[in-house]
């Protein structure tokens, strides 16, 4: 920014001090692409947004305007009124700091499957009497249906259901789950 920017931002102010509405529209236009590249510039990592920054600027410059003094430089004024919104941005965000969920993703471990071990069936099976043992392998460990195993075992459906559920049941107690 030259000396003669410079100078015609302070003059835009000044008219617009003065009342004239057009020289302020055009002082607001101005001075938003200025500090929008400030904030732009100061802002590396996500979590306040710059134009969030350039609007409370723009916003703290209407209210205080008339604490600018005609015969100092304009810019020095707005960027200090830019630079101390931003620390307030910063300060309501606090310590977090937000990463997109895409960027990351890769990372996370992929669930693991539940797997269960030869072991570990046959202890939940050895505590079942030999009938209910038979019919909760059967169903729960081959995959047979309830009829194939009712022909198996030479019972009724209704008895392998009862036997399952009984089997099933028990099972769940021992291993604490009512």
């Amino acid at each position: 920014m030259t000396g003669k920017d410079q100078a015609e931002l302070s003059r835009l102010l000044r008219a617009a001090i003065a009342g004239d509405e057009r020289a302020y529209a055009d002082f607001l236009h101005r001075i938003a692409a200025l500090v929008r590249g400030f904030v732009r510039r100061k802002i590396v990592q996500g979590g306040v947004d710059p134009e969030d920054v350039v609007q409370e600027t723009l916003l703290a410059i209407h209210v205080k305007r008339h604490t600018w003094r005609v015969d100092a430089p304009v810019l020095p004024w707005v960027y200090a009124i830019a630079r101390f919104k931003l620390i307030d941005a910063f300060r309501r965000r606090g310590r977090r700091i937000e990463v997109e969920i895409d960027q990351i993703a890769d990372t996370f471990a992929e669930p693991e499957a539940e797997t269960v071990s030869e072991r570990d069936i046959g202890r939940a099976l050895d505590g079942l009497p030999p009938a209910q043992r038979s019919v909760v392998a059967a169903i729960s460990v081959d995959g047979r249906s309830i009829g194939e195993t009712a022909a198996k075992l030479g019972v009724s459906e209704t008895a392998v259901r009862v036997s399952l559920h009984r089997g099933l049941a028990a099972i769940a107690k021992r291993f604490g789950r009512p």
